[in-house]
């Protein structure tokens, strides 16, 4: 069983920053791929950012890309979004997530693979 606490939402405005901060317990994220999705209201969840379970590769979508880095700290059974220069479009409860990978250097995108899920933090970006 794997227990995931995000941390780190807010109200910022547009053009600001926020760092989301995920704390694993009950398994370490070295053993997971880990990832952050957001969902806006009538929206489906979608991967925002992902991270392979060794840690070699990444994913972002087009719309973060350039702007979010995803990144761990395996001392602290942490995973952070770092999110520059953000947008109104941004605004959504953001969820850290990890999934079961039997391949190191696989990244997980989709919400159906997930096998433990966070409760969310709420990110408003006000224009």
């Amino acid at each position: 069983q794997v227990q995931l606490v995000e941390s780190g939402g807010g109200l910022v405005q547009a053009g600001g920053s926020l760092r989301l901060s995920c704390a694993a317990s009950g398994r370490t994220i070295s053993t997971s791929a880990m990832g952050w999705f957001r969902q806006a209201p009538g929206k489906d969840r979608d991967v925002v950012a992902a991270i392979s379970r060794n840690g070699d590769n990444t994913y972002y979508s087009e719309s973060v890309k350039g702007r979010f880095t995803i990144s761990r700290d395996i001392a602290k059974n942490t995973v952070f979004l770092q999110m520059n220069s953000l947008k109104p479009e941004d605004t959504a409860v953001y969820y850290c997530a990890a999934a079961a990978s039997p391949f190191g250097s696989v990244v997980v995108t989709a919400p159906q693979r997930i096998n433990y899920w966070g409760r969310g933090t709420q990110v408003t970006v006000s224009s």
